[in-house]
């Protein structure tokens, strides 16, 4: 019943929610006909003439361009009083609309789940976890989430980031799911030989999606300077080319059980009430420890930016 309900949800919405976008190597996998529209592609930043403010490169842009992540400053562009100097900047290069609301898995529907398990789900002894990071129906995967929504595990979707812990926790609870535990996390990335790594006991580069060469911040705003990584929000983080992969892309980054990307990708929150997210993501599985025993520690539940992902556990059911 589940997997019927996601379909009407996903392909019938009013489309005035979301922008959908057709993005390089989308396939639609539910064959209804459910088409995504295009969207025009953003201009360069470097189309706009650069200012400062508060110590901040930015861009010239209408004030009702400059929403989101961004803030406008006034007086410090020439032009009408509606333009103003909107920071962050981005490199000259980056051609994305952060203010546009891309929905790229809008026509996926969700797999049968393994025995005993819900639609998307993989069987794990007593439990069952998502076979993939999961997603949020009517809502862009670039964007931090607001209101009630509703998780799913998509095979081929880009993954949601931006969200907290405390969402993520009620994303899975309005799917009839729950965060998985830390110790169920750890049980389904590490297999039932409690390896390292969810395909074995030794690092295999390129397996998984966790060593991108640029930090994305860098590249979006083509600069390491410090004040970047207070500005880890933008939407177009995640949009950037060899960044975060569609759920499963990478069919040998799976565990023994079948649940794919444990590893890199995003990190995933697990319902650690001090505020736990584990395996690493597309830039790192190192440095806070290797493959499934990688944990982030460092920040509380309502923490969230472009790297922070989920997946949720239920219960089983039983014979």
């Amino acid at each position: 019943m589940r997997w019927l309900v996601v379909l009407v949800v996903a392909c019938g919405r009013d489309a005035s929610a979301i922008d959908a976008v057709v993005l390089p190597g989308d396939v639609l996998h539910d064959g209804s006909g459910c088409m995504l529209p295009m969207l025009a592609d953003a201009a360069p930043a470097g189309a706009a003439p650069s200012c400062v403010a508060n110590g901040l490169p930015g861009s010239c842009l209408d004030v009702a361009a400059c929403t989101g992540a961004r803030a406008p400053t006034p007086g410090l562009c020439a032009g009408s009083a509606a333009i103003e100097c909107c920071t962050p900047r981005f490199a000259d290069t980056i051609a994305c609309d952060p203010d546009a609301a891309p929905d790229p898995n809008a026509c996926l529907v969700e797999e049968p789940g393994d025995p005993g398990c819900p639609a998307g789900m993989a069987r794990v002894e007593a439990f069952c976890v998502d076979r993939f990071e999961a997603s949020l129906v009517q809502w862009s995967p670039y964007h931090h989430p607001t209101g009630v929504v509703h998780a799913v595990s998509l095979r081929g979707a880009v993954p949601q980031g931006y969200i907290s812990q405390i969402q993520a926790a009620a994303a899975c609870a309005a799917s009839g799911k729950r965060l998985c535990t830390d110790a169920e996390w750890l049980r389904a990335c590490q297999g039932p030989a409690t390896t390292t790594y969810p395909y074995g006991q030794t690092r295999q580069p390129g397996t998984c999606n966790d060593a991108r060469a640029t930090h994305p911040a860098i590249e979006l705003y083509g600069t390491s300077d410090a004040w970047i990584y207070s500005h880890l929000d933008s939407p177009c983080l995640n949009q950037l080319a060899h960044g975060l992969d569609r759920t499963g892309a990478l069919a040998g980054c799976v565990t023994a059980e079948g649940a794919f990307d444990m590893m890199g990708n995003l990190h995933e929150w697990t319902a650690d009430p001090a505020g736990t997210f584990r395996g690493g993501y597309y830039v790192d599985t190192v440095l806070n420890g290797n493959g499934c025993l990688y944990a982030t520690t460092a920040h509380d539940p309502s923490y969230a930016d472009y790297s922070t992902g989920f997946r949720c556990c239920a219960a089983a059911e039983m014979p």
